[in-house]
């Protein structure tokens, strides 16, 4: 195997694959990037067994040069570090005497140990016949609006995931830690021959989408039994499923509301980060939130800190008052995943969850439990 090619080129590449690289895995081989030189083209694979990812050259233009072809397995740390820090333009790489690597430039040269490529795992990257298809920045919102609400929690691995749901044209995605819940509903552009019901890890999916270019328009899924392929232009990205059921996240939406909150999303939001300042449990930090007529009152009390009150002005469809404890952090990142001007603050009572939404995207919701204070 030897070719020329251009540094940014190879390095676009490179840092791609190698989110799938990882420095704990048993198997050797996986800290491995495998170079595929076949028909003209550079296939870079690289897996760790959780999620595999390929992204393919072509050598269309004169920033990629073959002189052979052939395989091997290049370890992914150093020959990142290598090309990243090359000054130069074009980089050669060359395999001599089978399992030796010789990466270099006109002033740099760096020979590494290479890998049969035999002792690869063998991984398929299959395509199924019938595929979903979703818009790039769609999927992007989907993740950025609903992964953050997924738990952490190993204990319970189906809560670590998002759930896609795909019915005809509908796709439902939900991620709940049990406090809280984001749900994204959306139309797809064509009707999915068939009905899905999957766990996708929601690490894997961030890791995904913070790969995707800004090229890239539409994203095919090919749904198996225990994994899911995403395709656009020359990247594959696999990630297997979470097994299990996931629980029905309808009953935790409440259909009447007692009171209704309509207010600036971006006031709602800076009110509740100040007030957070005094609070003394980081993962909880507790505010309380109460209204006296067209007036919202948020406070904070801490025994070792002090206390602090804020109010500002709001609208409210019913003369009801509400007083509610919630999660400060769960509450911002709720808000956070809005990308409107107003929300709607859905409570019916002080012991149930509150209900977060937006007439400019119906699309959004979101829901946090609250916390008893007493």
């Amino acid at each position: 195997m030897k070719f020329t090619i251009k540094k940014e080129l190879l390095l676009e590449a490179l840092s791609k694959v190698s989110k799938a690289i990882s420095t704990k895995n048993l198997i050797p081989v996986l800290a491995g990037i495998k170079f595929e030189l076949k028909k003209k083209k550079l296939t870079l694979t690289a897996s760790d067994n959780d999620i595999t990812i390929q992204t393919v050259i072509d050598s269309k233009d004169d920033d990629f040069k073959i002189e052979s072809e052939g395989s091997i397995i290049i370890q992914g740390k150093y020959v990142l570090d290598i090309v990243r820090k090359l000054p130069e333009e074009y980089i050669n790489i060359e395999v001599i005497d089978d399992l030796k690597i010789l990466i270099y430039t006109d002033n740099s040269e760096f020979n590494l140990n290479g890998i049969s490529e035999s002792e690869y795992p063998n991984i398929g990257l299959e395509e199924s016949k019938k595929k979903v298809d979703i818009d790039v920045k769609t999927l992007k919102n989907i993740v950025y609006q609903t992964a953050f609400a997924s738990s952490n929690e190993e204990s319970k691995p189906v809560l670590t995931g998002i759930n896609f749901n795909i019915v005809g044209d509908i796709l439902e995605c939900n991620s709940t830690d049990s406090y809280r819940l984001a749900r994204k509903i959306i139309h797809l552009d064509k009707s999915s021959e068939e009905n899905y019901n999957i766990v996708i890890p929601s690490h894997n999916l961030m890791e995904f989408t913070k790969i995707l270019g800004e090229d890239d328009d539409v994203v095919e899924l090919h749904v198996f039994n225990n994994k899911i392929l995403f395709k656009t232009g020359n990247l594959k990205f696999e990630s297997r499923l979470i097994n299990g059921t996931y629980p029905n996240t309808s009953n935790l939406l409440p259909e009447d509301s007692l009171l209704t909150v309509h207010t600036n999303l971006n006031d709602f939001y800076n009110v509740i980060d100040r007030v957070s300042i005094l609070t003394s449990d980081k993962e909880k930090n507790i505010v309380t939130l109460e209204t006296n007529g067209n007036t919202l009152i948020l406070k904070s009390s801490s025994v070792e800190i002090g206390r602090v009150e804020e109010k500002m002005q709001i609208e409210k469809d019913k003369e009801e008052d509400i007083k509610i404890s919630f999660s400060a952090k769960y509450m911002m990142e709720a808000l956070k995943s809005f990308s409107t001007e107003h929300v709607d603050l859905h409570f019916v009572g002080e012991i149930k969850p509150i209900l977060i939404k937006s007439e400019e995207d119906e699309s959004l919701t979101q829901l946090v439990l609250p916390i008893r204070t007493y």
